[in-house]
């Protein structure tokens, strides 16, 4: 896989309660990911920038809500999510991975 496609699959981590919560429990990361990204993509692409060891990928795209804008409806655009399952052991921390890329 090339490695400049690998550096943009990832759009950014997703910090939440709920995201929160599987990182205690389940050792898992989620991820908002490009729209055409597939599994072995978004596992390579974890690896690469966070140096740890990928245990499964899950994906699901969320459709966008309609909204109105005054007379006219909208729609917001769709997200994709990967949730990233780590190996026992490996963890990532977010805010040293942010720092790291501000000083690049």
């Amino acid at each position: 896989m090339n490695q400049q496609r690998l550096m943009k699959v990832i759009l950014a981590p997703i910090v939440s309660e709920k995201s929160n919560l599987l990182a205690e429990l389940r050792n898992q990361m989620a991820f908002k990911v490009l729209p055409n990204a597939n599994k072995t993509e978004i596992k390579a692409a974890v690896e690469l920038l966070f140096g740890v060891q990928v245990a499964s990928v899950t994906t699901v795209t969320v459709k966008g809500k309609v909204k109105r804008f005054g007379r006219t409806l909208g729609r917001r655009s769709d997200v994709k999510k990967a949730y990233v399952t780590l190996v026992a052991g490996q963890e990532i921390d977010i805010d040293a991975a942010a720092a790291a890329a501000d000083k690049e």
